[in-house]
């Protein structure tokens, strides 16, 4: 009779942290999405940030029409806030922590900009790594 009444105790303990769960994360969402619209202001910073999906900052910077610089700023500035955490695939790079979709944030579309605005914003891509190396 011991081991049924740990096998109930521990199906009890399931239920709560379920229901735990349950709460925490509609509160986090909450809390998420609150952040996830205080930090991303501009449509760039919102489509930036959902382009940061391991995609080099040149690549997340085009569609948006910023210099790739920027887009590092924004990594960083990200990280800082715990939206966005070091890619697991691609030193050097950024990837989203949530998406905008999923938090029901609407994704702006953004014309690209024009090549000659593009090239006069750019500058290099050199990403300098907390070992002092650059990529």
């Amino acid at each position: 009779m011991a081991e049924n009444e740990t096998v109930d105790k521990q199906d009890k303990v399931i239920e709560l942290l379920e229901e735990i769960l349950k709460w925490t994360r509609f509160q986090g969402v909450q809390n998420v999405k609150a952040v996830l619209l205080d930090a991303l202001k501009s449509d760039k910073e919102k489509v930036a940030y959902q382009f940061s999906d391991g995609r080099s900052s040149a690549e997340v910077a085009k569609p948006c029409g910023v210099s790739s610089m920027t887009i590092t700023n924004y990594w960083r500035r990200w990280f800082t806030l715990g939206i966005a955490q070091p890619s697991k695939n691609y030193k050097g790079r950024f990837e989203r922590a949530f998406s905008l979709e999923d938090l029901g944030i609407e994704i702006p579309s953004i014309q690209v900009a024009t090549k000659a605005k593009v090239k006069k914003e750019a500058e290099p891509e050199e990403v300098i790594t907390k070992e002092g190396e650059t990529e």
